[in-house]
């Protein structure tokens, strides 16, 4: 569907479409011991605590062009965060084409638009296997917005902000705004893919799958990292102080938990 400017702006009253992204991350590591387990949450907790997020969130709020109204923020025991910021509208009516278009949004700068309030929130799940070494850190960051901007422009701000070694992210346009005319619209901007909305070098560094409906606007795009460095996937120490067969059996085991949350079940470890 290809609406021009003037359609944007010709619509009946306000534009009553709500857009939702729901941003997933993962992050893992193995932590041989239960010391290892417990400093890498503390790590974690310190990197992602809800200070940090709170500051992630308002660059994404400054990308959708939105006004913080309020923020509830809270630190949890023994681990994880939460924030959860309402945003409003907003000073400039009228958004600029480029918001329409199907590409990678902007890093973090002023960008104004138009928005009804809204909501943007984050919770972060530091977790750790009791028995098999492996520990998860998992970002949930939910962008709902009423108006024109599309919450997938904060998508690559979003990627640069967290190291992702799978990404689950699913959008949806829901409700119908109404031109002059009273004629339904369902969606007001073309998309056939969450992915065009990454850039082409952050495209190339995953395995990316598209589970998309069309005709109910349902969008869904996971990523699971292509290389693999064991380094990148130990805490406290590098690969060197470990034998052969150890590096190939961690390997194994976080190969297997990349896969089993990439593909959302449980496998059999052979």
């Amino acid at each position: 569907m290809t609406m021009t400017t003037e359609q944007r702006i010709t619509l009946h009253g306000f534009n009553n479409l709500t857009k939702s992204l729901s941003f997933n991350m993962y992050d893992i590591c193995f932590t041989k011991t239960k010391e290892e387990r417990e400093a890498y949450i503390k790590y974690i907790d310190q990197q992602y605590n809800a200070d940090r997020l709170t500051a992630i969130l308002k660059s994404v709020a400054d990308i959708i062009g939105a006004y913080v109204l309020n923020i509830a923020k809270q630190d949890y025991e023994p681990q994880g965060a939460s924030v959860t910021m309402l945003v409003s509208e907003g000073p400039i009516e009228q958004a600029p084409d480029e918001s329409f278009e199907e590409s990678p949004g902007p890093l973090p700068k002023a960008v104004a638009m138009h928005l009804s309030t809204s909501h943007i929130t984050v919770h972060t799940y530091p977790e750790y296997h009791p028995d098999e070494g492996i520990s998860t850190f998992r970002a949930d960051i939910d962008v709902s917005t009423c108006g024109e901007i599309s919450p997938l422009k904060a998508l690559n701000y979003l990627i640069h902000s967290f190291d992702n070694d799978i990404l689950t992210m699913d959008y949806r346009v829901r409700g119908f705004t109404r031109d002059i005319n009273g004629y339904k619209l369902f969606i007001d901007h073309d998309i056939s893919s969450i992915q065009n909305y990454i850039p082409p070098e952050i495209q190339e560094l995953y395995h990316m799958i598209d589970v998309n409906v069309y005709q109910e606007n349902i969008f869904h795009t996971k990523c699971k990292l292509r290389e693999f460095d064991l380094n990148n996937y130990l805490f406290g120490y590098t690969k060197d102080t470990l034998s052969r067969e150890e590096q190939l059996e961690i390997e194994k085991s976080v190969k297997w938990e990349m896969d089993e949350i990439f593909y959302g079940k449980n496998m059999v470890f052979t």
